[in-house]
């Protein structure tokens, strides 16, 4: 009898061919922008889809199998702000209507969610142009308002003024918005509780990141709507580092938060008002929720439920898993729930059920519906009602599984974790001699973490016959604030040595080749693969999306919210000229591809194009591909397909020395065609 090996064709690694095409890559994978319930319990996603050139749409699923969903925002608007640049809070959902912003114009307009034909009407002023953001809002019954971080570039587009403001919902007439709470840079998570009577906010200062350190306060409102009287309830003391985060009022006027106040973890808290105190609700060395980098962050909620007081759902990550749980407030313990994601992000209550964003090795990101017990302590079905891409059957076979790895760093006794996927292809093998070239990546943030989900652009490499490993530096979060500190004054070093480590370990583990070790990382990790190619040897070939060269014009340039960012990466005056690739290069020796859009706020085109002229100038082989309309990350489905295949091509031809089995067309590469 033959084995399944003696059936399968011989051919080099990464030279297979797959179904996993950049087509289906680009096409298929639909960005999730949020998710809310109404009154009735219906679900409603933000979808940004790459066939509409990223335009985000608010949908409301549909209830029963064999309906389709419904798109909610007409096609002349897109529900996005870009408040802080990465956006994130861009609607809210009450009873008929939605409050959203709108991409074209960041106005707020309501809409009733009722009625398919119903027309989005303006609630606030128009300012000849985008010059005033709104995120992370909340309607406050009380005084007929809404309540929302307000982003005002009128003055002036580098340092915009945040506040919290409130809008007025009474009558036809748009008027200014009242500021409410101002004179600190930065605001998020105003929340009101169920009388109208407190409202919390989280607000921080230069030179922090909010997951640095921040502040939680709690206001209380006057007869007439303005705060009298404000009190903070954590942050606000020196000899304690924490970044509260997250602050929710539940049914019975608790407030509850998370912090990583004295574990080092982020854990849920509650105040107690009457004694101005702060008690942990469950202490686990695990994070209840992840760095503040969009508005809406939505970690925990409480259980919809009548007979059930105190209990909240929730997740944590630990050990690059994550878990969902329902936690008992008053014992002080929690049930852990049996789900097949094991990646999760968002979760909203719904009636006597769960809406959970998530994904898992096999599942896509995704929203599923989990419905609870009579107890609350298990999960009794589980059904995926939104996927941010379609997986066919026939295309299961082709999936890489990723192998969480922990490897040694060059700190001794230290290690890091990354997730490996091997090459994995039922028609095709590669000889017993050959080891595949691997592609590693380096995330961006770089305060991030990458998750080991089934993500298509991966299984793209995977499935031609490259190894991929995603990996998690010192600097990355979900596992702690002594971890996500290992970058401070570190940007550039603990990075770099920390995707060469894992390289080097996979190679030393006999898993991939030495010689064909490739890089590539948006953002952020686009700074890390320039800095990885001119300061160490590991690599043969890069590709940047969107990368940092010159440390000292991304600070000068760069938007408010990282504006003092990478100080604390970084440090002086010294480290910025020592770090930045831009300064050295002569320590280039390899070929590198870059992808920048034209309209990017957060690193601006003209860091790529430093990096281009220079190594074009000094004869290394290298191209420039930059797309009209992008900002900071690809929307359009064109241009991520673009990408995508010049990665792929590029490589091939100059480090993987085989011919791909996609018909693509290489761009011209300066200094080799």
């Amino acid at each position: 009898m033959s084995s399944a090996s003696e059936t399968k064709l011989t051919a080099p690694y990464g030279s297979w061919k797959s179904p996993i095409t950049a087509d289906i890559v680009s096409g298929s994978a639909k960005r999730l922008g949020g998710f809310a319930t109404d009154s009735l319990g219906r679900l409603y996603c933000l979808e940004s889809r790459p066939a509409e050139s990223g335009r985000n749409v608010l949908v409301r699923q549909a209830d029963r199998e064999k309906v389709k969903p419904t798109d909610i925002t007409p096609k002349d608007f897109a529900v996005r702000t870009v408040a802080q640049e990465y956006g994130g809070g861009a609607f809210t959902i009450s009873g008929d209507s939605v409050i959203f912003s709108n991409y074209k114009d960041q106005r707020l307009y309501q809409q009733s969610i009722s009625s398919k034909d119903s027309v989005p009407v303006p609630l606030t002023p128009d300012y000849n142009g985008p010059l005033v953001c709104y995120a992370d809002g909340v309607f406050d019954f009380r005084f007929n308002r809404y309540l929302t971080v307000r982003e005002d570039r009128r003055e002036s587009s580098i340092n915009p003024i945040t506040t919290i403001v409130s809008v007025d919902l009474c009558g036809n007439d748009i008027k200014e918005p009242k500021i409410l709470v101002e004179g600190d840079d930065f605001y998020a998570f105003p929340r009101i509780d169920h009388k109208g009577e407190r409202v919390a906010w989280i607000e921080w200062s230069h030179p922090n990141m909010p997951w640095d350190k921040s502040e939680l306060w709690v206001g209380y409102l006057s007869e007439n709507g303005d705060i009298n009287n404000r009190i903070c309830v954590a942050g606000g003391d020196s000899s304690i580092v924490e970044s509260p985060t997250e602050p929710k009022w539940s049914p019975e006027g608790e407030l509850f938060f998370i912090s990583d106040r004295k574990s080092g973890f982020w854990n849920i808290y509650r105040w107690v008002e009457s004694v101005n105190e702060v008690l942990p609700v469950y202490n686990l060395n695990a994070e209840f929720t992840k760095p503040l980098w969009v508005f809406g962050l939505n970690s925990y909620d409480f259980l919809q439920t009548s007979d059930h007081k105190n209990l909240i759902s929730c997740s944590y990550r630990m050990n690059g898993r994550s878990y969902l749980g329902i936690v008992d407030v008053m014992h002080s313990k929690i049930s852990l729930l049996d789900i097949p994601f094991t990646d999760i992000d968002n979760i909203t209550s719904g009636l006597d059920c769960l809406y959970v964003e998530g994904a898992s090795a096999i599942h896509p990101l995704s929203i599923a519906k989990v419905i609870l017990d009579d107890e609350k302590s298990k999960a009794v079905d589980f059904k995926i009602i939104w996927s941010s891409s379609y997986i066919s059957p026939s295309t299961r076979s082709y999936i890489s599984t990723p192998e969480l790895i922990e490897f040694p760093t060059e700190v001794p006794g230290q290690s890091a974790y990354a997730y490996f996927y091997p090459p994995t292809n039922p028609l095709f093998q590669a000889t017993q001699e050959e080891k595949p070239p691997l592609l590693l990546k380096s995330h961006g943030g770089p305060t991030a973490e990458t998750r080991g989900i089934l993500n298509l652009s991966i299984q793209y490499w995977t499935s031609r016959g490259w190894a991929f490993v995603d990996v998690n530096y010192g600097g990355s979060t979900g596992y702690g604030r002594e971890y996500r500190d290992r970058l401070l004054g570190r940007w550039g070093i603990t990075d770099v040595n920390d995707c060469c480590s894992c390289a080097k370990f996979l190679v030393d583990s006999g898993k991939v080749d030495g010689e064909r070790l490739c890089i590539t990382g948006g953002s952020a990790g686009g700074y890390t693969t320039l800095a990885a190619l001119a300061f160490r040897d590991t690599f043969k070939a890069g590709a940047s999306l969107y990368g940092v060269a010159d440390l000292k014009s991304l600070k000068a340039d760069t938007h408010k919210f990282e504006s003092h960012y990478i100080d604390n990466l970084v440090g002086d005056d010294h480290a910025y000229f020592e770090r930045s690739p831009i300064n050295f290069v002569d320590k280039f020796s390899c070929p590198i591809i870059l992808f920048q859009g034209l309209e990017d706020k957060v690193v601006l085109p003209d860091q790529s194009r430093k990096i281009y002229h220079a190594l074009k100038d000094k004869g290394l082989p290298v191209a420039l591909v930059e797309y009209e309309g992008e900002q900071h990350g690809f929307r359009k489905a064109e241009n991520i397909k673009f990408t995508l295949e010049q990665q792929m091509v590029f490589f091939a031809r100059l480090v993987g020395n085989h011919t791909v089995a996609d018909d693509i067309t290489p761009i011209k590469v300066d200094n080799l065609d």
